[in-house]
């Protein structure tokens, strides 16, 4: 659905600055365009609670709501929405008490019994990748979601994560290698 009136199409820096104006409607195109990107996101970042991933969809919006001029419309909205549910993904971490980084190679350590399966489906392998993913620690998984589910290039991702691009690099190439280990038995059925 694209937002219009008078036959011309917002942006989302568009939609923003009206926001910002008080225009209700704007907002709920916004929040129609992102919504459902933004739940997934929360969803894979928090554990897989779907509680979770709505209440923080919904404060993140609020926040939208409360102080949509913390928005500069000199850098792309997409970038500037995932950096802060980026950033409450980190707050709720710290909240939670998960303050050490997994160590690339205590992450490769881990151990995971997965049945050998001939036939797979393709809801069971995404699933499969997706608990061997949430082993990593949110650094890999946030950077692992942003580039491979979301799209966002190197440098958006970096600029998401608030990261140098070889960080953001370094911690794709050893989450594609965890997955790729660990999930080795599935190598006719997926590609790393």
């Amino acid at each position: 659905m694209i937002f219009r009136r008078k036959n011309k199409v917002y942006s989302d820096s568009e939609l923003m600055q009206q926001i910002v104006s008080g225009d209700q409607a704007a907002f709920g195109e916004l929040y129609h365009r992102y919504k459902d990107r933004m739940y997934y996101y929360f969803y894979r970042m928090l554990g897989n609670s779907p509680d979770q991933a709505n209440d923080f969809l919904q404060e993140l919006f609020l926040k939208l709501i409360e102080k949509p001029e913390s928005y500069n419309p000199a850098y792309p909205f997409q970038t500037w929405l995932y950096s802060v549910a980026n950033n409450m993904c980190k707050n709720e971490y710290r909240r939670r008490g998960v303050r050490q980084e997994y160590h690339e190679y205590q992450a490769l350590e881990q151990k995971f019994d997965y049945p050998n399966e001939s036939a797979i489906e393709p809801e069971q392998l995404i699933e499969k990748v997706f608990q061997t993913l949430g082993q990593l620690g949110e650094e890999h998984r946030s950077a692992f979601l942003l580039r491979y589910r979301e799209g966002f290039s190197i440098k958006e991702v970096a600029e998401i994560l608030e990261l140098p691009e070889g960080t953001v690099k370094s911690r794709l190439f050893y989450a594609k290698k965890l997955l790729s280990e660990k999930l080795e038995y599935l190598k006719d059925e997926i590609e790393f």
